[in-house]
């Protein structure tokens, strides 16, 4: 059975950092990170592949980091610079299409999220 679990998340005011982390039950091909404010769509935010190469949608490239530890199955994304506007459900996903890691979309497995909450 897949699994995915998220840890870390939280508040924290507009500048500050915050580290997610998913725990997979797989070792999958591409795994990436997924945002849904409220009243919004759930966007994408990065992928990695098993690697190592990565992809950022614009919005975020520079501020946040993907990496994965592909011997403890874990994937991480290190958040700094923090703006009111990335406030939303972050979500853990995964998937063992190369495409889709591309395009940072589609995926076929999911975290359950966490919530991440940044205040001005």
């Amino acid at each position: 059975q897949v699994q995915l679990v998220e840890s870390g998340g939280g508040a924290v005011q507009a500048g500050g950092s915050l580290r997610l982390s998913c725990r997979a039950s797989v070792n999958y091909y591409c795994m990436g990170w997924f945002r849904q404010a409220p009243g919004k769509e759930r966007e994408g935010v990065a992928s990695i592949e098993r690697n190592g190469n990565t992809r950022y949608a614009d919005a975020m490239e520079g501020r946040f980091t993907i990496s994965r530890d592909n011997v403890k199955n874990v994937l991480y994304l290190q958040m700094n610079s923090l703006k009111p506007e990335d406030t939303a459900m972050y979500y853990c996903a995964a998937d063992g299409s190369a495409e889709r890691c591309r395009i940072i979309a589609d995926f076929n497995y999911w975290g359950q999220g966490k919530q991440v909450t940044v205040s001005s």
